[in-house]
């Protein structure tokens, strides 16, 4: 049976956040199953989230239970029209049950959001998983066709290149091969080397390497008029590791680096005006990191309203 994702909640209306002269659009693709929360981040018992009350009930419901969420970003900079991460996909064979065989709405709030799939100009991937790459291709009579026709996909060569010397199991083969490979037989990905310092890719919007989660991973920082937001990627899946950054996820390639990246991007944005979006991060998704004794929390900063195409 397809997993029908549920509706946004705001009709055809999109979250939206305004940085500078930017729109940052959230577009919702499904939330995440209770039971991802457990997984993901094992380390985040419901004994240590109860011991966060800022967390509820907008990060963790009343059994202490992690939200989460998987979306994409749609922003226009300077007439660029740009998507980060494209979310799980819709009808591809997944080996966690969540994800299989997925059937939602994404294209359709994309479109609300303003974005029609041949509009978009640049796809930046921020790392080779599953649950960024999905909608890359859609299926076309038999076949996964890119979804973004028009656009440029960008990741890291770093990320590239490593997952390319991987060992993988089958499941992340079959995802490579209809999601990823296709975008690179058709000559659309491209691959951008990020020095430690980040990288510009077009004016207002810098990569900046987040290793740990993979290698190559990055965070998207969007900067308009002396204002900034970041895009975090998996750098940080959830709030409750703003309290705990020590606290790793179970895909993490190299714990100890995540943890590190962690703790420069929270101390870099700690008491600053810039906005954190997260990746994973449930409604209402953004805020700004504030310093909390010896680490750190969320306030969270509701969207402007909701907004649709123009």
């Amino acid at each position: 049976m397809p997993t029908t994702a549920a509706g946004n909640g705001n009709g055809n209306g999109i979250p939206a956040w305004t940085v500078g002269d930017l729109t940052i659009r959230r577009v919702d693709e499904v939330p995440l199953p209770p039971q991802t929360g457990p997984w993901l981040l094992p380390g985040a018992t419901p004994e240590v989230v109860g011991q966060v009350p800022w967390l509820r009930p907008e990060f963790a419901d009343e059994q202490s239970v992690l939200r989460l969420a998987s979306h994409s970003f749609a922003v226009e900079v300077n007439g660029l029209r740009v998507l980060v991460d494209t979310g799980i996909g819709n009808g591809k064979q997944r080996a966690n049950p969540a994800w299989d065989n997925l059937d939602s709405d994404y294209l359709t709030r994309l479109t609300a959001a303003g974005f029609a799939t041949e509009t978009v100009d640049l796809v930046v991937l921020t790392h080779l998983h599953t649950d960024h790459v999905g909608w890359n291709t859609r299926a076309q009579e038999g076949s996964w066709v890119p979804t973004f026709p028009n656009a440029r996909y960008l990741t890291t060569r770093t990320e590239w290149d490593y997952w390319a010397g991987a060992d993988m199991d089958e499941a992340r083969r079959q995802m490579f091969r209809d999601s990823v490979h296709p975008i690179r037989d058709a000559g659309l990905l491209d691959l951008v080397d990020v020095p430690g310092e980040g990288t510009e890719i077009a004016p207002g919007v810098r990569l900046l390497p987040t290793p740990g989660h993979t290698p190559g991973q990055v965070a998207v920082e969007l900067r308009s008029h002396g204002e900034s937001a970041l895009i975090t990627g998996d750098c940080i899946h959830h709030p409750v590791q703003l309290a705990h950054p020590g606290l790793g996820s179970c895909v993490d390639i190299d714990p100890a680096g995540a943890a590190r990246t962690r703790q420069h991007i929270l101390s870099t944005l700690s008491g600053t005006r810039t906005l954190l979006l997260g990746s994973h991060f449930p409604p209402p998704t953004a805020g700004r990191v504030i310093p909390e004794r010896d680490t750190y929390r969320l306030a969270p900063t509701a969207p402007d309203s909701p907004c649709s195409s123009n």
